[in-house]
């Protein structure tokens, strides 16, 4: 009381004892207003009424209807509420009959009303009484019960934020007895007592308690409906902008960001996407949403493995700076991304930037980002953002090593690249511990449900997401773990956008869109691509660029790359001169002519060896083995062994590089070579 005197918003009657004395009778009022009015109206009703038998008859047929319009009215209450509500009518319609006709006064009319409205009145106030007890005793409304049947009978839940299609409710274990576990395993337990599905209640815990935290309930499912996929969200805008690739379960959007924000505001940072998802669970629906937003921004490139000969990414290829269909050609692509770190992070410390803004992408035309030693402006052309996309990444690890992605999952955030893997199952048997932890942005899709753990963090699973629980019943359902979202986001189940037959053609408009408008790769990438792979790279280099001198640009350390077996076992013991001429014996034949019959020299099988690797160079094919020389063999009279040990020779001379499978050899450009 002496609060409610102190604090005077605490009620309606303003600051006084009689104020609060009114604020705490009121609910109680309305039953005896009721009693109030009956004898009121009782007394008028006698003196318009009084011995009249038509009057009688009326109010004897209204007491009857209205007595049972409130059984019929009452079907929908609880049955002592029902009962209660008709027995109270019938008997006020009853008396207020027998006042009209009667008298208020006459007889026991007047000793039924004294002693029997009070009664009718007091058993509403203490029906209302007992009614607040019990929901004071049950917490919440009710939400007691609730939690006594998931085991957590003394855990409290505050009040409920209601938004559309999301409840959101504090929860607090009992101190002492209940920890965040609790509630996480309590999870399934709920959705079964509200009958809802698993992935429809989410727990975040509070990280500053063991026993707080929040409860997030979905009732309905709003990702039942298919949405097709009608275009980017924001053609021409930055790869800096949220990429929209869906949507959540309460409607809000399902985006993510890949380059930083060193911002005071945002302070998020680059990040490398794993996509994973089992067969039919729609990981290629979801990569083509992701795919056609970076391809819709005017400041990236995007270099793209497929092995599957882009069956899915075809109507795309044309905006890509750079697609390979997989084999030894996105081992090539690998090189050329390792090669691009160093040449990117070289050109961003030079122009004094932490780490890739939108400004980089921009021609260098301002003192505070200027290479110049006077500090004047360099004019340097600007630097895209880089997206190096390895599509069924699982073959690439089959071929080139479990942990064929780890150098560039740890190193290229730094230079503006972003790595995006995608595969059905990231299981630690096909991708190293080092290169899964270093990819900190998962898109989880229906798996089996032993390879949940693969995909997300154990707390998002903790939290209540279940990608296991859609297999591949539910395509395009997801989870998304990235920053830039908040992490109650995190177990949140969205939706990717389905695309269709229709779609091709908006597709193939966004690759002519990306052809015309899209970045082109700036000197610094492309010399450092054109220095591994040749003419294999075939990425838009800014008009006027000769990308020759682009190749120039890159500089690569490579000292301490780690070598394969230099030559196939099986030829290890042979002599590769054995099979040759003496020099004497060839020296008056054509060294490229017709087939004379006769071995050549070894001084001419050199030089046929060496114009053997120009036009594989020139075909862009840039990694070769004893195995693609069979013909040439054949041709100019050479054995397998002698080919095997001149690759060995042209890998110390620099021509070639090993490649982590034996005897399969990485061509160096002739330019970078000299």
């Amino acid at each position: 009381m002496n609060g409610y005197i102190m604090d005077p918003r605490g009620g309606s009657g303003g600051g006084s004892i009689s104020g609060y004395l009114l604020h705490r009778v009121k609910p109680h009022l309305p039953p005896w207003l009721g009693i109030a009015g009956a004898g009121l109206a009782g007394a008028l009703g006698h003196e318009r009424w009084a011995n009249s038998a038509g009057a009688g008859v009326g109010l004897t047929l209204a007491s009857v209807a209205l007595t049972g319009t409130t059984w019929w009215v009452g079907r929908t209450t609880g049955k002592q509420r029902r009962l209660h509500s008709a027995i109270t009518v019938a008997a006020g319609s009853a008396w207020l009959t027998a006042a009209c006709l009667g008298g208020p006064t006459t007889g026991p009319i007047d000793d039924v009303y004294l002693m029997g409205g009070p009664g009718v009145a007091l058993s509403w106030n203490v029906r209302m009484a007992m009614r607040r007890n019990d929901a004071d005793a049950e917490g919440s409304g009710g939400d007691k019960g609730l939690l006594e049947k998931v085991g957590l009978a003394r855990a409290q839940i505050g009040a409920a934020k209601v938004e559309p299609n999301r409840v959101t409710a504090p929860i607090a274990g009992a101190a002492g007895e209940h920890t965040h576990d609790d509630v996480t395993k309590a999870l399934a337990h709920i959705a079964s007592a509200l009958d809802l599905p698993t992935s429809a209640v989410r727990y975040t815990p509070d990280a500053d308690s063991a026993r707080r935290g929040e409860l997030v309930i979905v009732p309905e499912d709003m990702l039942a409906e298919t949405v097709e996929w009608e275009g980017p969200s924001q053609l021409g805008g930055s790869i800096a902008d949220p990429l929209v690739i869906g949507r959540y379960d309460d409607g809000a959007p399902l985006m993510l960001w890949l380059p930083g924000d060193p911002s005071p505001e945002v302070k998020r940072n680059s990040t490398h996407l794993l996509i994973a998802g089992g067969t039919g669970s729609g990981k290629g629906d979801a990569a083509l949403n992701l795919l056609t937003e970076i391809l819709s921004r005017r400041d990236v490139l995007v270099w793209l493995s497929d092995p599957k000969a882009f069956q899915d990414f075809g109507p795309l290829r044309p905006g890509l700076d750079w697609g390979v269909e997989g084999g030894p050609d996105t081992e090539v692509m690998v090189e050329g991304v390792k090669a691009a770190i160093p040449a990117r992070t070289r050109w961003l410390g030079a122009h004094s930037y932490r780490q890739w803004v939108p400004e980089c992408a921009q021609v260098q035309d301002s003192p505070e980002h200027t290479c110049r030693p006077d500090g004047r402006a360099c004019g340097c052309p600007g630097m895209p953002f880089l997206v190096a996309w390895m599509e069924e990444a699982a073959n690439t690890l089959r071929a080139l090593g479990d942990d064929a992605f780890t150098g560039i999952a740890q190193e290229a955030r730094s230079a503006g690249i972003s790595l995006v893997v995608s595969l059905q199952r990231p299981s630690y048997d096909q991708m190293s511990t080092s290169t899964r932890a270093s990819l900190p942005s998962v898109l989880a899709l229906g798996c089996d449900p032993r390879d949940e753990g693969f995909s997300l963090p154990e707390t998002v699973i903790d939290a209540g997401a279940h990608p296991g629980a859609w297999g591949n019943r539910r395509p395009g359902y997801c989870y998304l773990v990235t920053p830039g979202i908040p992490e109650d986001r995190y177990p949140s189940p969205g939706r990717t956008r389905a695309f269709s037959h229709r779609a091709v053609s908006l597709m193939e408009v966004l690759a002519s869109w990306a052809q015309r408008n899209g970045a082109t790769a700036d000197p610094i990438t492309a010399g450092a691509a054109s220095g591994v792979a040749g003419r294999l790279y075939t990425g838009r280099t800014t008009p006027g660029d000769d990308q020759a001198a682009a190749a120039d640009a890159a500089e690569e350390d490579e000292d301490n790359m780690g070598y394969g077996l230099l030559v196939d076992p099986e030829d290890a013991d042979i002599d590769p001169e054995a099979d040759l001429p003496d020099p004497e014996q060839g020296d008056d034949a054509p060294i490229f002519g017709q087939d004379t019959g006769r071995k050549p020299s070894p001084a001419e099988a050199r030089q046929l060896f060496a114009r053997a690797l120009e036009e594989f160079e020139e075909e862009g094919r840039m990694v070769v083995g004893p195995k693609d020389f069979t013909d040439w063999c054949d041709r100019n009279n050479l054995s397998r062994p002698w080919v095997s040990a001149r690759l060995k020779e042209a890998a110390m001379e620099g021509r070639l590089e090993p490649t982590n499978t034996t005897g399969r050899w990485r061509i160096v450009p002739a330019l970078t070579a000299a």
